[in-house]
């Protein structure tokens, strides 16, 4: 029995298919350098692909920046990413007096439960 038993392939171990006949696209090779750590990230991308302007730096997390020949790419100021906190997503949803008001209502909510009274009134 032990003879005539079926052998198989472990699922996943080799592909079955070659790379016969398969015609690769061009690719081109782009270097970013971190302006914070100085860590370089090499990325390949397709040659008909454009290269974006800046990376994820891996060590730091930070913007690197394209690299042409030995120097790195000018960025104009408006492609530099502002972060928005999140008091400036705020005042971008409500005004500083609607703002104003939501606190007030609130402290008197939490004074009244806490027992307290209103300060100046």
């Amino acid at each position: 029995m032990a003879d005539r038993s079926l052998r198989g392939m472990r699922l996943g171990a080799q592909s079955l298919q070659s790379e016969e006949g398969v015609v690769f696209s061009d690719r081109e090779r782009y270097i970013y350098l971190c302006p914070k750590c100085g860590h370089e990230t090499a990325l390949v991308f397709a040659a008909e692909a454009e290269a974006p302007d800046t990376w994820e730096c891996r060590n730091c997390g930070e913007a690197a920046v394209l690299m042409v020949g030995t120097e790195p790419i000018e960025l104009e100021p408006s492609e530099a990413k502002q972060a928005r906190t999140h008091w400036d997503m705020l005042l971008e949803r409500r005004s500083r007096e609607e703002l104003q008001v939501l606190l007030d209502e609130r402290l008197d909510y939490l004074r009244e439960r806490r027992g307290q009274k209103k300060v100046g009134a």
